[in-house]
């Protein structure tokens, strides 16, 4: 469809001809149909745009006459058919897709349910903070239980779920065995709730900018990334599939700490700043460990086996207890940092460093030239 556009230009009274290729082309049995001429305001060498053209003097009436109501029909249809015909193309299921897909017809982990978990897991163990604050135990206990008994709702479906997501179990074997991991979390809560408040309190320690605990528990990214983490760890060592690596995304999203749920970290521990910060599957942390922004502590390389498959095996470091790394350094591979060491920022380290070491870079050489020299 190739429609004749004249633009009437309300300045001079004269009509310019112009030519636009118009994006909707339909054919039937008996050709291309052909729209007749559509009529457009034009002033001072432009279209004019929606809201001038309502005001626009034109010879044949207002903008919104014959001619607009032809631009609304033919852009309806042109939408109508654009939509019709990507519906259809991806209601297939491709190859690729179905190859995908976990055999059967289970429902799915729901992202926004996996979020409330951890929504709720915190409101029970920051209570004070995350409801209203509470000096009476018993009035405490009441909003503490009626979490608790969402939470423990939630995290039944979404651990079925994983489960019918990543095994041939049936839907009933699956919901027995999510009954007993849910409560088994539950059950874990205390001792998540204790290494939370060390990392508070490291974290508190760490930074002077810190002036109360509040303000680290309400805002500080290594609090958000630890609790997701802490949550998502006992869901690990229970072996629930999907939904551990779901809730340290989430983390990773918002504060950009990447901790993979599988790795093993001590109390008290913080990560001032945050950003870029990477601690990869098989990583092990001692206790009072501190890290700074873009610290990566990842694989070296990766061993396979025969047939060119990637092995899981321990591939990243161990960082014992009392150890601080520096902004931007890279520790890389299965070695061992030391207790008592402290590592300096943009350091790339592949080999082991013993206790009560201090790995840092060469001083900068200051180079000064005067009168021209260097030049």
């Amino acid at each position: 469809m190739f429609p004749l556009i004249l633009a009437l230009d309300n300045e001079n009274k004269n009509f310019v001809f112009c030519f636009a290729l118009f994006s909707l082309i339909r054919t039937f049995a008996s050709g291309i149909i052909l729209t007749p001429p559509l009529l457009l305001p034009y002033k001072g060498g432009e279209f004019l745009r929606a809201t001038e053209a309502e005001a626009a003097p034109f010879p044949w009436g207002r903008a919104g006459g014959w001619a607009s109501k032809k631009i609304t029909m033919v852009m309806e249809k042109n939408v109508n058919e654009v939509l019709l015909k990507s519906v259809a193309i991806l209601s297939r299921h491709s190859e690729k897709e179905d190859g995908m897909m976990p055999e059967g017809s289970a429902p799915m982990p729901h992202v926004d349910s996996v979020e409330r978990v951890v929504t709720l897991v915190r409101n029970i163990i920051f209570s004070d903070y995350f409801n209203k604050r509470q000096p009476e135990e018993q009035i405490r206990a009441y909003y503490i239980g009626v979490n608790m008994e969402e939470l423990y709702k939630l995290l039944n479906a979404q651990i079925a779920r994983g489960l019918l997501f990543c095994s041939c179990m049936s839907e009933a074997e699956a919901a027995d065995k999510a009954r007993c991991l849910a409560l088994d979390f539950i059950e874990q809560l205390p001792e998540v709730k204790r290494l939370l408040y060390t990392d508070v309190e490291a974290m508190f320690n760490n930074d002077p900018a810190a002036t109360n605990y509040g303000e680290v528990i309400y805002s500080y990214p290594s609090i958000i990334a630890m609790t997701h983490y802490r949550i998502a760890h006992v869901l690990q060592l229970m072996k629930v599939p999907v939904i551990p690596r779901i809730i340290t995304e989430q983390a990773h999203a918002v504060t950009g700490i990447d901790i993979h749920p599988g790795a093993q970290i001590g109390e008290y521990f913080s990560i001032d700043h945050g950003t870029g910060v990477v601690i990869g599957e098989t990583t092990i942390i001692g206790n009072h460990v501190a890290l700074y922004q873009g610290v990566t502590l990842g694989a070296k390389s990766f061993k396979y086996d025969a047939e060119g498959n990637m092995l899981n095996v321990p591939r990243h470091p161990i960082i014992e207890d009392n150890v601080t790394v520096y902004s931007n350094a890279s520790i890389l591979g299965r070695i061992t940092i030391g207790h008592d060491s402290v590592i300096g920022g943009n350091i790339w380290l592949t080999h082991d460093v013993p206790p009560h070491s201090r790995i840092l870079q060469s001083k900068a050489v200051d180079a000064s030239f005067s009168g021209g020299l260097g030049i």
